[in-house]
């Protein structure tokens, strides 16, 4: 439900009325006396109308002990009111002598801050209503509430018991929504008066300051409207100089709107019993009657625990009437966390099936951001829209969770998708990467009943101000609202935020299995570098032993042997060569897994040019090495010995795997804003690496170095393989042989300096080593 939206100036007016001191009007109703009472019960102000009900003028009574009226036993009644709880209430039934006669009255006492308050109401009762009257008089109300269970049914049950008891023409149950309008929701009448029943009422009709009243006093009597509020004497309390606070009185007289706002809807008594849900004003009960009506203090006591018992029963009937959808969330929501914890994938398991994400909180669509990545469930505004819309939210929405049924009130772009996305329920799962989930709902375009036109409250002057003032008509007033969704309830709400917090807890949870798997990796590899390194030194001496004395046999012993047994001889030493180098491959590796990186300041066209320069002299056709270097090569922190190594096994593997008869190789480097636009490049190989999922890890001001050739190529299944330890993809005959493990030594280097490594490669054309040191 909506209300009228008001400007600047008229919520200002609204302002300056809710500013009205109504706790403190300085006078009371007509239909009993007020005394205030310093804190030793002597009289410091009365009700201007002490002569017609007591029999003696203001003046006789101001200055005098409450003694003067009562007698020792009711004083002592009154003066317990000192020790209890302000606003709590002594009530008792007390007899006065008038000049005439002697009248009962109802005495009801309480304290304030500043005075004792006591108030005499007359009454034709002279004892009190027995317990045993009083259980028959409200326990079979009680029971019959008790035994409904819909919401609606025991509203309405409500109003039919007050009215019984009472006997007021109309008795309406009246909710509060989130903006403070209200409408009635049960309603018992006379057969011929208009009904109120669905009609809805702006949070103008009841001020703030009234409301704030409602939620401290449960009820509130007002027997005549039509008579004139009677002033206390003097008006101001004379210890405190200000106005007497009668905010607990049940005599406090009533505001003049209020009077001609019920007057205008034929009112002439009232009687208001608050419901408070949660300590916040949920509704109330509100009576009315044609004409004036008095109720004695007992009925009005009955009636004020009847709507004590009705808060309680109140929060158990709402409870049940959302139960069964509670249990349907709820139950969803633990199979929905259930897999999500066994889930590797965690975006699949938020949208597979669909329909699980939007159940959850029952909307038509949603919205999974994880940082750039963005995947739409249902029925949602397009991926820009909700791209921008997350921008806005970044900025407006400071807390975890922020819901509205109005989003193109808040947010003007949202006008374009309305049909979509009226409603928002936006959920952030991390406040230092952009991680959201977002729920929509389309625009339910509803009709609202309004008691009367809800802007007629505000009276234009002739000079462009306005007053607030009570309505005159509350004939039914339609008013079309739009730009609005079917509003989240709080179960919704919650349901989002325990989808929160379980994820919260299951990432950490995975971060500490994750953590303790990396310890325990860390250790094992340690370990297994340690026994790499020690296997690798040990065996070299007997595989050297193999090696000297199977040259010994072939150089010695070559006449005594068969050419079978020189064969195998030879093997053994061939096989005795090869197993050195794999031994000194693995020793090298491990070596590395232990090392300590001895960063410095490094020229890289100083570190290539010893590269080539000794590359150039290990080949006997070094004038056929062709090798490019098209812009020279930045500084860069590393380690100088290592990186040197990165350089010799990519250049010398770059030219070993090469048939073609005119061999060249390219080393050079870009920025990574040089990669995102890409290289005009010399050929299809030097393509942006931005495409590489790779990129998107790496330090943005790291350069991205290359070496490209013009070689046999690498097929696309072996280009994440080719890093492995002793990963061959040809025969030892082919290509000069070798231990497989030149590139799993460069990786490994490349990693210790916290960088990437990766290929792109096309068969028969060439290959191009990306690598980054950071």
């Amino acid at each position: 439900m909506s209300q009228p939206e008001y400007t600047t100036a008229q919520v200002t007016a609204l302002t300056n009325h809710d500013r009205k001191l109504i706790h403190k009007p300085g006078s009371i109703q007509a239909h009993g006396v007020l005394l205030a009472l310093s804190t030793q019960l002597e009289i410091l102000q009365v009700s201007n109308n002490t002569q017609a009900y007591l029999g003696k003028e203001p003046e006789d009574l101001l200055g005098q002990p409450l003694s003067y009226l009562l007698d020792p036993q009711q004083v002592e009644i009154v003066k317990q009111c000192l020790v209890k709880k302000i606003g709590s209430a002594n009530a008792f039934k007390v007899l006065i002598d008038t000049l005439d006669k002697k009248i009962y009255f109802d005495a009801i006492a309480h304290r304030t801050e500043e005075a004792v308050i006591l108030e005499l109401e007359p009454t034709n009762s002279e004892s009190e209503v027995s317990f045993l009257s009083f259980h028959r008089l409200a326990g079979e109300a009680i029971a019959k509430m008790q035994r409904t269970s819909s919401l609606i049914e025991f509203l309405h049950l409500v109003a039919e018991e007050i009215q019984k008891i009472i006997g007021f023409d109309r008795v309406m149950v009246y909710q509060f929504d989130e903006s403070e309008a209200g409408s009635v929701v049960a309603e018992v009448k006379r057969q011929d008066l208009s009904p109120y029943l669905g009609l809805h009422y702006p949070a103008t009709d009841i001020p703030a300051p009234a409301r704030e009243l409602y939620t401290r006093c449960f009820l509130r009597f007002i027997p005549d409207l039509t008579a004139e509020p009677v002033k206390l004497v003097p008006t101001e309390n004379p210890t405190t100089h200000q106005h007497l606070d009668l905010s607990y009185c049940l005599l406090r007289s009533f505001d003049w709107c209020c009077t001609e706002y019920h007057q205008n809807m034929g009112v002439k008594a009232l009687l208001v019993i608050s419901l408070i849900q949660d300590r916040k004003l949920w509704g109330l009960i509100s009576c009315h009657h044609q004409t004036p009506k008095y109720i004695s203090y007992e009925v009005l006591k009955m009636c004020e625990f009847l709507g004590q018992i009705v808060c309680s029963e109140l929060a158990h009937k709402i409870s049940y009437s959302e139960w069964d959808y509670k249990v349907k969330l709820k139950s969803l929501q633990s199979e929905f966390l259930e897999s999500i914890s066994q889930a590797d994938n965690f975006i699949d398991a938020l949208i597979k099936p669909e329909i699980r994400l939007l159940d959850l909180v029952s909307a038509s669509g949603a919205a999974v951001c994880l940082d750039n990545e963005i995947t739409l469930v249902g029925t949602t505004p397009n991926i820009d829209e909700v791209r921008t819309l997350i921008e806005w939210a970044d900025i407006q929405v400071s807390d975890n969770l922020f819901s509205t049924d109005s989003l193109p009130k808040l947010y003007s772009e949202a006008l374009i998708f309305k049909d979509t996305a009226s409603g928002l329920l936006l959920l952030r799962i991390s406040k230092i990467r952009r991680y959201y989930i977002l729920w929509f709902r389309p625009e339910v375009i509803q009709t609202v009943h309004w008691a009367g036109n809800p802007q007629e409250s505000m009276q234009y002057q002739a000079d462009g101000s306005f007053t607030l003032s009570p309505r005159k008509s509350f004939e039914q007033w339609q008013e079309t609202v739009r730009l609005t969704s079917l509003p989240w309830k709080a179960c919704e709400l919650d349901s989002a935020i325990a989808l929160r917090n379980a994820i919260v807890g299951i990432v950490l949870s995975k971060a500490d299995e994750l953590a303790k798997i990396n310890l325990e990796l860390e250790r094992s590899n340690q370990e297994l570098a340690s026994f790499a390194y020690a296997a690798s030194h040990d065996l070299k001496e007997p595989l050297r032993g193999i090696y000297n004395f199977s040259t010994v046999l072939l150089e010695d012993y070559a006449q005594v042997l068969d050419d079978d047994g020189m064969e195998c001889l030879q093997t053994v030493v061939s096989l005795s060569v090869r197993m050195e180098t794999l031994i000194n491959a693995l020793l090298r590796l491990s070596q590395l897994g232990q090392a300590h990186l001895r960063l410095q300041t490094t020229d890289l066209n100083e570190l290539l040019n010893q590269v080539i320069d000794v590359f150039r002299a290990s080949r006997q056709d070094s004038r056929l090495v062709d090798i490019r270097i098209p812009r020279p090569l930045p500084t860069v922190l590393c380690d100088r010995v290592l990186v040197n190594e990165v350089f010799s096994n990519l250049l010398g593997n770059a030219f070993k795997y090469n048939d073609k008869a005119e061999q060249w190789v390219e080393i050079g480097y870009f920025s990574q804003e040089e990669g995102q636009g890409g290289q005009g490049g010399q050929v299809s190989l030097l393509s942006p690496p931005s495409s590489l999922s790779t990129l998107s890890l790496l330090n943005a001001q790291s350069p991205i170095f290359y070496i490209r050739d013009n070689g046999i190529g690498i097929p696309h299944h072996h280009l994440e393989t080719i890093f492995r330890l002793f990963k061959r993809l040809h025969s030892q005959e082919k290509y000069g042989g070798g231990a497989g493990a030149g590139l799993a030594i460069v990786k490994k280097i490349v990693e210790l300096h916290n960088g990437k490594i990766w290929v792109k490669s096309t068969v028969g054309v060439g290959s191009m080593f990306y690598f980054t040191l950071e």
